[in-house]
């Protein structure tokens, strides 16, 4: 029969704070910085940094002490995979322990219920020292330990398996969208159009094209108020639609100060900078939206273009394969408005823009039903992790008993 002993990380681990590398980042440095970013997208994106401030060694344990209100990154943890590499920046702490294997902490550590009760929903969460050594831990015998976390791996493995389905899946939903349009624009008929950006505002075609560079009139931190004028960034571009819960607002004062990037309900909108691609098409009973520097606005004529064909349009092989050239050739993840004059633009008929529109309605509508039903999968698989561990050191306590 096991012996599980109820401790603390206080108790049983050893707790080592990060240090601030913020003036040393240098992309040419030996060693990668262990931040909040690194470890939630599990290694994936990096800075480096020439000193290595903190040294961590194979086996430590990194978690994250500080994240926004309902964050993903708040508590998630990392086990570092070799000496000599990383450098533990500051908000992120090391754990080590000789009473524990390192996978079974890592697992009952990562993003604990302890942790993410200190979350309110409407501060960012900073963990305290005294926070994270309060963490009550389960430590059975370590052959257990590595009995459970054999056990787990299998399960886990499984659910991998699972979610990369569902990853493929739904690219392949997308996959649906994007492949009719190519058809359409492949099989263009005689009477079409294919012009410029710069020649169909000449034409009268597109009666406005502005972006949200205000210059020197962005608008500070403190003229944001909780209700007013929306101001969005490309991050509020969610699917084909904006999403306003994720903006932030001005005055009506300040939002009279702004003589561009001033969108209407009808502008197609157009992330060209930091995030490029995403296109949407605004929707709105307001009397304005304020751009922010990321965002571009399309206004069309709809005698000639229909912004929800133009949209759709948009978001095509043709239209990507321009700005990612593009971006190609710069070191910039950018597409200035000047160049995005040169792009050009396939415009049939109004006819057949309408027959475009509701034919890829339909399948934008079954599209985004799979993608939500996946993504909903994708989420229940994710918590399945946490569960399977709980449900482990259930088993594990019964048997004790």
């Amino acid at each position: 029969m096991s012996e599980v002993v109820m401790t603390t990380l206080g108790e049983s681990c050893e707790f080592f704070n990060g240090k601030a590398h913020e003036k040393d980042i240098d992309v040419d440095g030996k060693y990668i910085v262990v931040n909040s970013k690194f470890i939630s997208q599990e290694g994936r994106v990096i800075k480096r940094t020439k000193e290595q401030m903190f040294p961590l060694f194979k086996d430590d344990i990194v978690m994250v002490m500080s994240d926004v209100p309902n964050g993903k990154a708040l508590a998630k943890c990392f086990i570092v995979d070799k000496d000599d590499t990383y450098s533990l920046n500051q908000r992120i702490c090391c754990i080590r322990s000789k009473e524990f294997d390192t996978k079974y902490l890592y697992y009952q550590l990562n993003r604990h219920e302890h942790f993410l009760a200190f979350n309110n929903g409407e501060n960012q969460t900073n963990l305290r020292k005294g926070d994270i050594l309060e963490c009550p831990l389960f430590k059975p015998p370590i052959e257990e330990q590595r009995r459970i976390v054999a056990d787990l791996d299998a399960t886990i493995s499984k659910l991998e398996k699972i979610k990369n389905n569902l990853e493929s899946n739904i690219v392949n939903s997308k996959e649906l969208f994007e492949g009719y349009l190519h058809e359409v624009f492949a099989q263009k008929g005689e009477n079409w159009t294919k012009a410029t950006l710069g020649e169909l505002i000449e034409k009268g075609w597109i009666i406005s094209h502005l972006d949200g560079n205000h210059g020197g009139n962005y608008p500070r931190k403190e003229e944001f108020v909780k209700e007013g004028v929306p101001y969005i960034s490309a991050n509020c571009i969610q699917g084909t639609n904006i999403d306003f819960s994720k903006a932030k607002y001005l005055t009506h004062q300040k939002a009279a100060t702004f003589r561009k990037g001033v969108a209407v309900d009808g502008d197609v909108i157009f992330a060209h900078n930091a995030t490029v691609g995403p296109v949407a098409l605004l929707k709105t009973d307001l009397e304005k939206v304020i751009l922010g520097t990321s965002l571009t606005y399309y206004r069309c004529n709809p005698d000639f273009i229909l912004p929800e064909y133009l949209s759709n349009y948009m978001r095509s092989y043709e239209f990507k394969n321009q700005y990612e050239s593009v971006m190609r050739q710069s070191t910039r993840n950018q597409v200035p408005i000047t160049k995005q004059r040169e792009f050009f633009h396939i415009i049939p008929p109004i006819e057949f823009q309408k027959e475009i529109i509701s034919k890829l309605e339909m399948i934008l509508s079954e599209s985004q039903n799979l993608v939500e039903k996946y993504q909903f999968k994708k989420v229940i698989i994710e918590e399945l992790r946490q569960i399977v561990f709980i449900q482990a050191l259930k088993n594990e306590l019964i048997e004790a008993e």
